[in-house]
């Protein structure tokens, strides 16, 4: 795997240090290896762009949207990002900030039906 350049990383750094409160509560659960063993990180750089959450193993990318995503623009964007990665050999799920909030538990049972095994 390549190594991330300077910029990159002091970006991702920026990035894990500023998680929402949702992205703070599913990686409650994605850290540690509690999913079936898999390990999770934070702000994988895939391409130009970076991942809220990826499993390498499994390739599985996490994202949590806010209502940031909700604009026409930001939905295109999040289309370039999502085929991009799929192109890549990604698959990639996406859950609201509120579905994060009023399900937790169905959130982490619809990631693991993503992980193998």
């Amino acid at each position: 795997m390549a190594r991330m350049d300077r910029e990159s990383l002091d970006r991702a750094r920026r990035m894990r240090g500023g998680m929402t409160p949702a992205e703070v509560i599913l990686w409650t659960r994605l850290k540690g290896r509690q999913l079936g063993g898999y390990q999770f990180g934070r702000q994988k750089k895939i391409g130009p762009y970076f991942a809220d959450f990826a499993c390498t193993a499994a390739k599985l990318v996490v994202e949590v949207d806010g209502a940031t995503h909700s604009s026409a623009e930001e939905r295109a964007y999040d289309a370039a990002r999502t085929a991009l990665m799929e192109r890549e050999g990604w698959t990639v799920v996406r859950f609201w900030n509120d579905e994060v909030y009023r399900n937790e538990v169905g959130v982490v049972e619809t990631i693991m039906r993503y992980l193998p095994g």
